[in-house]
């Protein structure tokens, strides 16, 4: 894990695999931080309690008894971000900068720059 000039991360977060985190970035309690796929945080992000991004998923390789791989794909938060507590980001998702993630969200889309996503959608 890289953490840049700034950032502050609770002792209790979860960090696996590849994890690269900008400056001033601010990570809360009860946090997982998945870079299995590889994982990049921008700078100035709040990461509220209770997220979870993730960059990998088991769905196939246990529905198949481990014949099939385990998925992996990059994922990215952008500059200026705010994840509202207990939001879930899937793998291969990227959110734009300054991009605002509701309480409890479910990300399984990109999010572009400037826009809100509450309620598991694209508020314009």
């Amino acid at each position: 894990m890289v953490l840049e000039r700034g950032t502050s991360c609770y002792n209790n977060v979860l960090i696996l695999g590849n994890v690269k985190v900008g400056k001033n970035t601010w990570i809360g309690p009860n946090v997982i931080l998945d870079g299995s796929g590889g994982l990049e945080i921008g700078n100035y992000v709040s990461i509220s309690s209770g997220v979870q991004i993730y960059s990998h998923d088991t769905v196939d390789w246990s529905n198949s008894l481990g014949k099939k791989p385990i998925k992996k794909k990059k994922t990215k938060i952008g500059n200026g971000v705010y994840l509202g507590p207990n939001s879930i980001v899937q793998m291969g998702t990227t959110i734009g900068d300054k991009a605002i993630i509701g309480a409890m969200s479910f990300v399984n889309k990109d999010v572009p720059k400037n826009k809100k996503w509450y309620q598991n959608k694209l508020k314009v």
